[in-house]
């Protein structure tokens, strides 16, 4: 799959808010997946791809692409060379951007990391929990669910949002800016599609729902690169992706079934058994 095919899906879903519901123009794009899958790649990827084509809408004018259907699974053109989470890179030789005449003074899209979320480690510690970092009790669930909210809400005024410093490994307050005419949230998280609260409650606030799909083996191999990269040895990597991430996977795999979209992340293309 494209990631033009990607972006164009989002547009098409901005499109069809602000011609439905024109006093609510703001739509929220939720990407889920295991540790390791790809999906914060994706989102950061899909963000930078939607704000490039916005800075050339239009002030006026129809949108170029046109919707797409609610579960919908087409996967678009096969990519011409993979990267890493599967897409082919973004084609300069795209169509014109979509356009719906609000083109906005700032970014179109936002992307907003449910690591932000993570309960301090002080916390954690106190908690007992820290050994499973990660896990969803882990995270600030209700905190998540009441940002969803405040983004449809609170549309006069910039909303802060928290970030995630892999560095210290700590949440970081009000990290993201939101503005008043961001018009695309791209939320991303291990348990956005968790059937249970608080979880389940954020999920009828969204435009659409993506999981990203990627092979155990794969996932393990990501993931060990990265805790060997922020500081553990190459043992402690492999036995925390086997035994915390894996858990987390186990909760999260089935998840994929509640997406409006399953991306491949070594193809890119809806995996065939879906």
């Amino acid at each position: 799959m494209h990631l033009d095919d990607l972006a164009r899906r989002a547009m098409a879903l901005m499109r069809e808010q602000s011609r439905s519901q024109p006093q609510e123009p703001r739509i929220i794009v939720a990407i889920a997946g295991s540790p390791g899958s790809g999906k914060t790649t994706l989102a950061a990827a899909l963000v930078a791809r939607v704000n490039t084509l916005a800075e050339h809408l239009p002030a006026d004018g129809p949108l170029a692409a046109g919707p797409l259907p609610r579960g919908s699974r087409a996967a678009g053109q096969a990519p011409a060379g993979p990267r890493p989470n599967g897409l082919a890179p973004a084609d300069p030789r795209a169509a014109d951007p979509p356009s719906d005449g609000l083109a906005p003074a700032g970014p179109i899209a936002v992307h907003l990391p449910m690591d932000g979320f993570h309960l301090a480690n002080a916390t954690l510690d106190a908690l007992g929990r820290h050994d499973r970092k990660g896990a969803i009790d882990t995270f600030d669930g209700w905190g998540y669910l009441a940002l969803v909210r405040r983004l449809h809400a609170e549309r006069d005024h910039t909303v802060y949002a928290p970030g995630f410093d892999r560095r210290i490994d700590e949440p970081v307050a009000g990290e993201i800016a939101v503005a008043p005419d961001a018009r695309l949230m791209v939320v991303e998280g291990n348990y956005l599609l968790v059937d249970e609260p608080p979880w389940s409650l954020a999920r009828p606030l969204f435009a659409e729902s993506w999981f990203v799909a990627t092979p155990a083996d794969e996932r393990m191999r990501r993931l060990v690169t990265r805790h060997t990269r922020f500081g553990r040895t190459e043992a402690e990597a492999r036995r925390w992706a086997e035994s915390v991430d894996g858990a987390n996977a186990a909760l999260i795999e089935p998840t994929a079934s509640g997406a409006d979209l399953v991306i491949d992340a070594v193809t890119g293309m809806p995996p065939a058994s879906r």
